[in-house]
């Protein structure tokens, strides 16, 4: 039983101590053991968890007047107004009415109490007579009285005066009521078996500070025993959200394929986002229904005359025409390309791998399966003999490094890519198989008129379904909807 108490915690002492021969609310237990009201209440956890105190919840209601109430204890209930009027001549309603006794919305409350307590009488007429009971104080006059000195405990109420409150609580702003809940907290048979080996031990010293390791009072001082099976708190740590996640460990996959990240500006030119990828300016995608345009906006083709007279003719022979001006619109970009294209416009490498995760824009409705704004990974490869065997075999080292193992391809079509193909990627929670991501190898009417010579191996998706497989979710809206339960429920590392 010593070595019991001797696991105790200070707090816990103090208010066992404290409880010896009473029952203590918390405040109260607080106070009488020198505690804040946290600690209190932290140790009564502790020893209610350890049964060694038992604890009662109480529960007590106040009642008090409101307006109306104190109206009605100052100058009367419309029942006994009306008595009064009775007794001083007026027969009729409208006389009580002229007499200022009572107001027009008080009548029917007035009739019914004076009818339920009997203290009037009505004649063939209606005319109105005092009755004999008219000099009994009602129940609701009994509280009325008993409340005019100040509030009270229901509990503390006679028979009558309860009887009235429940009354008066049918009268809307008579009485007010309060409940307030009190813990009572009483020591246990165990706790007070406790107190003879609490009562005769020693102080201890709780923590082993650096005051008492440099001066070498450790070695005479005697430690309180921890106990290691209490609960501890849960601690809700600051994380980064599940998203930045999965876009780092996209980033440290492409990083370990030997891919170099590049990066670029959100809002592009439409040369840039349509033209250079050979699609045609009358593309349904270039429309406002699908594309965010930047009202008013024109900038001058971001590319050299050669560049865009090339681009330009290869759109004449391709599509039979190129407008200048629809190349100069302003967009939020559509997708990663236009980024990649450039920078390979610009280096023309003979061997590269470059990758890039950043927000694209769709002017779509958005539902459980679009966004209008969402992350894209991209990642693209050049070789002087690359080939389609190359993209499939890097796509299914992707996606195995993310944990992805059912991989199929499917031939598909997309404006600047030939041949085209659509990753698929079994979903074991929908028991089915679902589109991921777009790939293929550049088509030579985008890559020759930037002076790119060799095969670009091309893939890229929206990231946020990868997240939605990762975390088994259903609408990708959930991703953005910041519900805290979910946000914690997301462990850090997937397995």
């Amino acid at each position: 039983m010593s070595s019991d108490a001797v696991a105790l915690h200070p707090i816990e002492r103090s208010i066992l101590k404290a409880l010896v021969g009473a029952q203590l609310a918390t405040d109260r237990l607080a106070q009488a053991a020198s505690l804040s009201i946290d600690q209190a209440r932290r140790g009564i956890e502790w020893l209610k968890s350890k049964n060694l105190v038992s604890v009662n919840e109480l529960v007590s209601s106040t009642v008090s007047l409101d307006a109306a109430g104190r109206g009605a204890a100052q100058f009367g209930l419309p029942e006994r107004r009306l008595v009064r009027a009775v007794k001083e001549g007026k027969a009729t309603m409208a006389d009580v009415l002229t007499a200022g006794a009572l107001k027009g919305e008080e009548v029917n409350a007035a009739v019914a109490g004076a009818r339920r307590n009997q203290w009037v009488q009505f004649d063939a007429g209606n005319r109105m007579a005092a009755a004999p009971a008219a000099e009994n104080k009602s129940p609701e006059e009994l509280l009325l009285e008993r409340l005019a000195d100040g509030d009270c405990n229901v509990s503390a109420l006679s028979e009558q005066e309860k009887k009235g409150l429940d009354l008066l609580k049918k009268r809307p702003n008579y009485v007010s009521i309060k409940e307030q809940k009190d813990t009572l907290v009483s020591i246990s048979d165990s706790g007070r078996a406790l107190l003879p080996a609490i009562e005769s031990e020693k102080v201890l010293e709780r923590r082993l500070t650096p005051e008492l390791i440099m001066s070498g009072k450790w070695k005479q001082v005697e430690l309180s025993a921890l106990d290691v099976e209490a609960p501890a708190p849960v601690v809700h740590a600051g994380r980064s959200h599940p998203l930045v996640d999965i876009i780092e460990e996209v980033k440290e996959i492409f990083v370990g394929l030997g891919f170099s990240e590049i990066d670029g500006p959100v809002v592009q030119s439409g040369f840039w986002n349509f033209d250079a990828l050979f699609t045609p300016q009358d593309h349904p995608a270039r429309e406002m229904q699908d594309t965010f345009y930047v009202s008013g906006e024109r900038q001058p083709v971001p590319a050299s005359k050669e560049q865009a007279a090339k681009v330009s003719a290869v759109h004449r022979q391709g599509w039979g025409g190129w407008s200048q001006k629809e190349a100069e619109r302003v967009v939020l970009r559509t997708h990663t390309t236009p980024v990649t294209l450039q920078h390979l416009a610009k280096l023309q490498p003979e061997t590269a791998r470059f990758f890039s995760v950043g927000r694209v824009f769709r002017n779509e409705k958005v539902s459980y399966k679009h966004l209008v704004e969402f992350h894209q990974v991209e990642g693209v490869a050049t070789a002087p003999r690359a080939s389609l065997r190359d993209l499939m075999g890097l796509q299914k080292e992707f996606y195995a490094r993310m944990g992805i193992k059912k991989i199929k391809f499917w031939p598909t079509f997309f404006p600047y890519t030939e041949p085209s193909l659509q990753s698929m990627v079994y979903n074991e929670k929908l028991q089915k198989w679902v589109e991921l991501f777009g790939m293929g190898i550049f088509r030579p009417e985008v890559t020759k008129p930037l002076g790119i010579k060799n095969p670009v191996l091309a893939w890229g998706g929206g990231l946020e379904r990868i997240a939605m497989l990762r975390f088994g979710l259903d609408d990708v809206r959930d991703l953005y909807a910041n519900r805290v339960s979910w946000l914690r429920s997301v462990p850090r590392c997937q397995l």
